[in-house]
């Protein structure tokens, strides 16, 4: 009988989370097996950015992540930083630049930054078996893991394989599943990061402006994002929905700024009297898009001479600009968000090593986990930073 090939420590997917947590690991002397089902490595690294892989943020703060327990990122994200991350890729030399909002990108591919965490795994001599799906974990003495190509055992056990988000990409709730198969509880999971769904006569005026982007502010509650909205043919995208879709819950209505920073009333009031002859929508087609202003004036707002305009209509007119009120129907679901909200309880691990408290030798990282990162490169610092504290513990 031929005994399973045996490891200090398996990964379960080979993403982000899993070839930091691989490559930390095999550097430091661990004999690491690295498993993912699919047929390349970091898959979602590769279609991410627009392939360009926007792989952190110079501005990652705890506060922009959402936990159950917001604490609970702070250990990890102190420990190993975005300046960390960013003097890997420069180790590299890896071309890259800030976009917006200090999110940075490769200036070439994402494939990039792919090659380098293999090369950095292979520097640590990390045993990578792609094609390789796990049935099933068992722990007695060690771990023992059964997958479609054989059966492996390890010391310890990663469970790095990521969320719901991009089925089509190979998404799946087995991280989900094996913690609840070794006792660990998990909190509920969404889509965040999701375009939403809109309906009746909201949807009547952006299915015909579909692919319009505007500078808008999107809030929900007392969360509020400045950033670029986009009109889909079933409702809202754009970063400034992606961000407050992570805050939005069913039935919520979000509020749109389509004049962010800027003082409607007051401007309405200055046209009035420097431009009493002038209709609205002339005034309205300076302000936005000329598609959006048209539409605006045809299903929303009146178009009166800029000199009938009332202090109350002024009101009236400002208010629809600025505090435009949307209930959506619901999102896109799990086929179109870029992450998983919720998942392993984090009161289940230790913030500084992502080992569960209850099953030694057991660890989840990254999108698994009940920390979800706003939108810019953050998801990915965490998935770096829980990877290599763990990475670190093994």
């Amino acid at each position: 009988m031929t005994l399973p090939d045996s490891f200090d420590v398996a990964i379960v997917g080979a993403g982000a989370a899993g070839l930091m947590c691989a490559l930390t690991a095999g550097q430091r002397g661990r004999r690491v097996l690295l498993l993912d089902h699919d047929e390349q490595a970091g898959a979602k690294i590769l279609i991410s950015g627009g392939g360009r892989c926007n792989f952190t943020n110079r501005d990652v703060v705890p506060e922009r992540f959402l936990s159950a327990n917001p604490h609970f990122c702070k250990s990890a994200l102190a420990r190993y930083t975005q300046h960390d991350f960013i003097a890997l890729v420069e180790k590299h030399g890896i071309a890259y630049h800030e976009k917006t909002l200090g999110q940075l990108f490769c200036d070439g591919s994402a494939r990039q930054i792919v090659a380098m965490l293999l090369a950095e795994c292979a520097a640590g001599q990390v045993d990578v078996r792609l094609r390789h799906r796990v049935t099933a974990i068992e722990k007695s003495e060690r771990f023992r893991i059964e997958t479609d190509q054989g059966v492996f055992e390890a010391n310890s056990v990663v469970l790095a394989s990521g969320g719901l988000s991009i089925p089509k990409m190979g998404a799946t709730n087995f991280a989900h599943r094996m913690a609840k198969r070794f006792g660990l509880a998990l909190t509920e999971t969404r889509p965040a990061l999701v375009p939403l769904k809109v309906a009746d006569t909201d949807l009547k005026l952006m299915q015909p402006l579909s692919g319009l982007s505007f500078e808008s502010t999107a809030s929900c509650g007392k969360t509020r994002f400045r950033e670029a909205a986009l009109f889909t043919h079933r409702g809202l995208s754009g970063p400034a929905i992606l961000q407050i879709s992570s805050y939005w819950r069913e039935g919520q209505a979000i509020t749109l700024d389509l004049l962010p920073g800027r003082d409607a009333v007051a401007e309405l009031k200055d046209r009035r009297k420097s431009r009493p002859k002038a209709e609205f929508k002339t005034i309205l087609g300076e302000w936005l898009p000329g598609r959006l202003a048209q539409a605006l004036v045809e299903q929303r707002l009146p178009n009166p001479i800029m000199g009938d305009l009332s202090d109350d209509l002024i009101g009236h007119i400002a208010d629809g600009l600025q505090r435009w009120r949307i209930t959506p129907s619901g999102s896109e679901g799990y086929a179109k968000a870029e992450v998983t909200l919720g998942g392993i309880d984090t009161n289940e691990l230790s913030s500084k090593t992502m080992e569960a408290k209850k099953v030694p030798g057991l660890y989840a990282i990254g999108e698994a986990v009940d920390v979800t990162g706003w939108l810019g490169g953050y998801n990915f610092q965490w998935a770096w930073s829980s990877g290599w504290c763990a990475g670190q513990a093994l």
